[in-house]
């Protein structure tokens, strides 16, 4: 580490945070910054440095005169270094920011070897940056999409706070499928080699740790409708893991959800609920997340040039926050939306890519976004969904065809959130899971809690990494994410 002489008062000063410091109008005052350096340029007689800390997307600029920091002192300081630099806050020059600083001292606290350091100041790909997960923390588009999750997941735990909702710690290890899906990933301390087996063959998972099969979970909702009903209301905040072997930019293996679940609310009230929520978080990255999603959507306004008329967006980032912001989501029921889509131009003249050809059929992507972009030109909640194509845990309607599930639409994105009304009757709940081979075994406390003091109760999911990518504007699930896991990626 290479150092230089500090004097005593110098050293002992606190250090500041680069997005105080450009708030500061102290000039003349004495100050200490540390952060990495993005860019070293100069001349002969002065050099200027860009320090960032990841405080802010803005950088502070240290202009160093050569008269009293050699231009050999700083030889080391590249792209990459970290520095701790003590200086007078004085007035900019130049525009974009009031003040700089002047500094009274550098001391290099890690270098980076240019030859070696792979974030020179250039564009980088996505590509390039997911195998540098490790450093992409520095980058100006990843230092935006960090503060604008936590600044997300502040807003979730504030909005359910500020309504009375207690949070629940759910099991990330679970002996139950709460969406039957069978993805799961498998959590075990059997040999692997050579397992104990049953008479028949089969593994004997009674031998296994838990004294049976568990996996990772794939939803907290079942563990949340158990507080739910003693608590009234309640949320999950937690990961959730699918065993799905998708390599595509909308999947992960490990992801986030959010899932309330609410006694004494029927469909209507969770409808309310999730359009609140979601106004309420979208809001939040307005007022609290301005120039990360100025730059955001600058660098998504940059990509856009690049791409086919077709290609792009309807929406710049911003227009498209507003436009869920300001408009009331329109809702329909599963029948009505598949009649607009059966008569639209684009089925009609054989443009989607799945055409609609009658009722039953699972809505995709593209169907979802021309209700929310093309036809009404707001968000979208469909509700009153196939039974064949929903979970068993939803509640039927009187026709005993259709099940009181909501699916909220968003621009670009499609479905955001997912919902129902939850059966609170033990005999057809009963009847729904013997229906879809859900085994009842497995999930007799679940059936129970229908059998001692059951009430009307409602609640939804929200993956929260689908949610990042509309607030951001990013392109893949991978982006939005610290670490993504996805199949053959488990990296960092």
């Amino acid at each position: 580490m290479q150092r230089y002489y500090i004097p005593r008062k110098m050293s002992e000063l606190k250090r500041i945070k680069i997005i105080d410091l450009l708030k500061s109008e102290e000039f003349g005052k004495l100050v200490n910054v540390k952060g990495w350096v993005r860019t070293k340029r100069g001349s002969k007689n002065v050099s200027f440095i860009a320090l960032n800390d990841g405080s802010t997307i803005k950088n502070i600029q240290i202009v160093i005169d050569h008269n009293s920091i050699k231009e050999e002192e700083i030889q080391n300081v590249h792209s990459g270094a970290a520095l701790s630099i003590t200086g007078e806050i004085i007035e900019s020059q130049g525009s974009g920011q009031k003040v700089e600083i002047s500094p009274k001292s550098i001391e290099i606290l890690g270098i980076a070897d240019p030859a070696e350091y792979p974030l020179q100041p250039k564009k980088h790909s996505l590509e390039f940056l997911r195998e540098k997960s490790h450093l992409r923390f520095r980058t100006n588009t990843f230092g935006a999409i960090t503060r604008v999750r936590h600044a997300m997941i502040f807003a979730i735990h504030k909005f359910f706070n500020d309504k009375g909702f207690l949070n629940i710690h759910t099991p990330i290890i679970t002996g139950s499928d709460a969406e039957g899906a069978g993805e799961m990933f498998r959590v075990s301390v059997l040999d692997p080699k050579n397992p104990p087996l049953n008479e028949d063959g089969s593994v004997n998972f009674n031998k296994d740790f838990f004294g049976k099969e568990t996996n990772l979970t794939v939803s907290g909702q079942l563990e949340a409708e158990l507080a739910a009903l003693g608590l009234s209301e309640v949320y999950t905040f937690g990961p959730t893991f699918r065993a799905e072997n998708s390599n595509t930019s909308r999947h992960l293996s490990e992801f986030w959800m959010i899932e309330p679940e609410m006694a004494f609310y029927d469909n209507n009230d969770n409808m309310d609920l999730a359009e609140e929520m979601l106004k309420f978080v979208i809001k939040y990255a307005i007022d609290n997340c301005a120039d990360d999603l100025n730059f955001l959507s600058k660098r998504l306004l940059d990509e856009e040039k690049i791409k086919k008329q077709e290609d792009r967006s309807p929406m710049e980032l911003k227009e498209k926050l507003l436009f869920v912001l300001e408009n009331e989501f329109v809702r329909i029921t599963y029948e009505d939306a598949i009649s607009i889509l059966r008569n639209s131009k684009p089925n009609k003249k054989k443009k989607f890519q799945f055409l609609i050809e009658g009722w039953g059929i699972d809505l995709q992507s593209e169907h979802e976004r021309y209700l929310v972009e093309k036809h009404f030109k707001k968000p979208v909640i469909i509700t009153d969904y196939p039974k064949e194509i929903k979970a068993f845990y939803m509640k039927m309607n009187d026709d005993d065809k259709t099940v009181r599930a909501m699916d909220v639409l968003f621009p670009q994105i499609g479905e955001i959130i997912g919902g129902s009304q939850r059966e609170e009757n033990y005999d057809l709940l009963l009847k729904r899971m013997r229906e879809m081979n859900v085994p009842e075994k497995d999930l007799w406390w679940y059936l129970e809690t229908r059998k001692f003091g059951t009430v009307p109760h409602s609640g939804y999911g929200l993956g929260f990494e689908r949610m990042m990518l509309f607030i951001t504007g990013m392109g893949n699930i991978r982006d939005v994410i610290p670490f993504p896991r996805s199949p053959q990626n488990a990296e960092f």
